[in-house]
């Protein structure tokens, strides 16, 4: 439907209709990404049951978290033991995803982990007011390691998973390695794959940061 808008120039509107043009290009684009996604097969069996613990210090093996379905999206938090403060990118985007749990849980399990102690992230989940948010400790266990959420050197990375269980087992389904991949864009960027499709974060390289989360993060 062709469409103007109040006072506007014919160079304006020849110049959006061709912004237009490849925003619909880039829709179909993101549908095929989609479609590829969703028909990606089994992926390797989860080597074992993780031991997380809650922020409360419970055990909570990973095969917990399905709760009532068969799909699990779990996503690492960077804040590292010996990180005075959370990753403030990683906390923008769960302090947003804190509100959305209730509908996200209607659809698939969610969680996140962290390669820090139960008590520090407690003290974190209260300070971020994160009441929704399911928070794990997987501090004396290899899921970070394994699953690409942490370097050789100990730094963490923001990665998220999504693990599918079946009669067979416990499998892996997708991951966001596109962080992996080289580009001339700063590869921070979150990507999930749910029942809604996917949603991203992302910045370039040498633009300054615009988005201004409501949000408080810890005291350093």
């Amino acid at each position: 439907m062709p469409v103007s808008l109040p006072n506007e120039t014919s160079q304006y509107r020849t110049a959006r209709n061709t912004l237009l043009s490849a925003e619909a290009e880039l829709r179909a684009q993101i549908e095929n990404v989609a479609k590829l996604r969703r028909g990606l097969p089994k992926g390797g069996a989860v080597p074992r049951d993780y031991a997380f613990r809650s922020d409360k210090g419970a055990p909570t093996p990973l095969s917990s978290l399905f709760g009532s379905h068969d799909t699990l999206a779990i996503y690492s938090l960077m804040y590292g033991p010996d990180a005075e403060a959370p990753c403030p990118m990683c906390s923008a985007f769960l302090d947003g995803l804190n509100g959305q749990i209730a509908h996200l849980s209607q659809k698939i399990a969610f969680a996140v982990v962290a390669q820090n102690t139960c008590e520090r992230l407690a003290a974190l989940k209260a300070e971020m007011s994160w009441d929704d948010l399911p928070l794990y400790s997987a501090l004396g266990t290899d899921y970070q390691r394994d699953y690409l959420a942490e370097a050789e050197d100990g730094s963490q990375l923001p990665i998220l998973n999504v693990f599918q269980r079946d009669a067979d087992g416990i499998s892996h389904f997708w991951s966001s390695e596109l962080f992996f991949e080289p580009s001339d864009w700063h590869p921070r960027h979150v990507m999930r794959r749910g029942p809604c499709g996917i949603f991203w974060i992302s910045h370039h390289k040498d633009a300054e940061i615009s988005f201004r989360p409501c949000v408080k993060y810890p005291s350093r």
